[in-house]
């Protein structure tokens, strides 16, 4: 696959990601009402606002040191549970792609690969815990499957995409095990886990090019 995401699609991405966080506060803050402390929505407006300001004119020599910067910003800006998981997310990202000015299929797949390792490190969550894990991990997967299979940038996204959705829905009937919203219990059964609900909102985004 010869395909490769510049630093302007990069930017571009995180801000489409960004304003539909900013678009969905609500959504999000209502799902975690049912679940925890109702924080999300402020907590992923504030890591928006941020990397919109981070990405307002960047000058990008190296995506790495780019992610870097953009994961240093949201730590500042949010540093709650998921502004964290998220910081740790982006730096982890620009880790495996440091020193690149342009990324291929394959530079996409280590970073799917690298925050959903460094998110379940960090949170010490697992698939089925009900955490942003069980739409993020499945979604990285599936986008592996597809740049092996000889897919498309697109095609591969839009099967990570479904592969998010899938997980998202696998486990709400489930209990939450991590977190504030493990102190709930059994009310947390048949609700959407906020964490996964801002993977596929932001992924959604990420991939309307």
């Amino acid at each position: 696959m010869s395909e490769k995401i510049q630093g302007q699609d990069v930017v571009a991405a995180m801000r489409r990601a960004c304003n539909a966080l900013l678009a969905q506060q609500d959504y999000l803050t209502s799902l975690d009402q049912a679940l925890g402390d109702g924080d999300m929505g402020v907590t992923m407006g504030k890591l928006a606002h941020a990397l919109l300001d981070y990405t307002e004119a960047p000058q990008i020599e190296d995506l790495g040191k780019f992610l870097l910067g953009a994961g240093m910003a949201v730590n500042r800006a949010a540093p709650s549970t998921m502004g964290t998981l998220t910081a740790t997310a982006l730096m982890r990202m620009g880790k495996v792609v440091k020193g690149k000015r342009e990324l291929s299929a394959e530079d996409v797949v280590a970073m799917f690969q690298a925050a959903d390792t460094g998110i379940q490190e960090r949170g010490k969550a697992r698939p089925g815990d009900k955490t942003i894990v069980d739409a993020l991990h499945p979604a990285s997967e599936a986008f592996a499957e597809a740049v092996a299979a000889g897919k498309s940038l697109a095609e591969a996204g839009v099967q990570a995409l479904h592969a998010a959705q899938k997980g998202l829905e696998k486990v709400t009937p489930l209990r939450s095990k991590i977190g504030r919203a493990s102190w709930v219990g059994e009310r947390t059964i048949g609700k959407v886990d906020p964490g996964c609900a801002a993977f596929v909102v932001m992924l959604t985004a990420v991939l309307q090019s």
